[in-house]
């Protein structure tokens, strides 16, 4: 049986609630991330693939790919995608174990229409609902595991989005997610004054109005020049020690990622992600931990970086 079979969701109800209406930063999310995701060339190589795999390997399992097999051990799992898009994501982390369990993925925006491509071009059986992450037509404790990379911190609140899914969850589940931490204060300054510039932009007009940062990004990873931070100044959340100069501009002044192997579109897809959406809460590690709490989660890890909170929590 499919997922969609298997948690008896309705075609229909889902057409109805598609029809509500979104808040004006939801809807305007929803349409970027469209958008985004219709880039295909701006994601879809090699290099892109592996870096994004080796990242999701650390973050969630330690660097250790047998754990992957340690959550799916016990049967056929009901793995949901919370916020899936292309279902880029779901098919890095989990690759061919996707073809023995059930998979649902559900976003927002018509992304969903590629992701059922991509997963039919992987060989991957799999079901693709377009719907709000608040509006999922399924009953209470009926899903093993939501994996949601990403995406949690894009809806209108972190903590209602957490606390509505983790009740799809059956006990003893999991709730696997990644969202955003909060960054230095010049950083967090610069990030809202740049979202904000280019909102009323279209998001081509977009696209291209990030490419100058974009290559900046890259000119300052080119220099390769160590910088030497001579104490910590707390007020500005910039701490002492050795950095690269340019990691130093991505923490601390505004983000203009860099990866030395990527082209200029693959870098910016990366920036655009990060300042197109009005949608981006950024949070703290107490915030996260206290709305796990409230969700009735068990922390097993947080992984804490500068970029963000990747946790795996256990339903009880």
């Amino acid at each position: 049986m499919s997922a969609i079979e298997l948690l008896n969701i309705d075609i229909e109800e889902i057409n109805a609630l598609n029809k509500k209406d979104l808040s004006d930063s939801q809807a305007q999310t929803q349409q970027t991330f469209a958008y985004e995701w219709s880039r295909q060339e701006a994601y879809e190589s090699e290099e892109h693939k592996e870096v994004r795999r080796k990242w999701m390997l650390e973050k969630y399992c330690g660097n250790d790919s047998g754990q992957v097999e340690r959550w799916l051990e016990g049967g056929e799992k009901i793995i949901m995608d919370a916020g899936c898009g292309s279902g880029y994501a779901a098919l890095i982390f989990w690759g061919e174990h996707l073809k023995n369990h059930h998979y649902l993925g559900v976003d927002i925006s018509d992304a969903v229409e590629i992701g059922k491509e991509k997963f039919e071009a992987a060989g991957c059986p799999g079901d693709f609902i377009q719907v709000n992450l608040l509006d999922i037509p399924i009953a209470d404790e009926s899903v093993d595991i939501i994996f949601s990379e990403g995406v949690l911190h894009h809806t209108d609140s972190t903590a209602d989005s957490i606390k509505y899914l983790s009740k799809k969850i059956k006990s003893g589940g999991r709730f696997m997610f990644y969202v955003y931490a909060k960054k230095a204060v010049i950083r967090e300054f610069c990030d809202d004054h740049i979202r904000e510039a280019i909102e009323p932009m279209k998001d081509e007009e977009a696209w291209e109005a990030l490419k100058p940062l974009t290559k900046l990004g890259q000119a300052l990873g080119e220099l390769n020049i160590e910088l030497d931070v001579p104490e910590d100044i707390p007020y500005l959340g910039i701490e002492k020690g050795k950095v690269n100069l340019q990691r130093f501009f991505y923490w601390n002044m505004f983000k203009a990622f860099y990866q030395p192997d990527w082209s200029i579109e693959e870098m910016n897809l990366v920036n655009f992600d990060w300042y197109r959406p009005l949608n981006c809460h950024r949070h703290t590690r107490e915030e996260i931990e206290q709305i796990c709490k409230e969700s009735g989660l068990e922390i097993e890890t947080l992984n804490e970086q500068e970029a963000g909170f990747t946790v795996i929590a256990k339903k009880r």
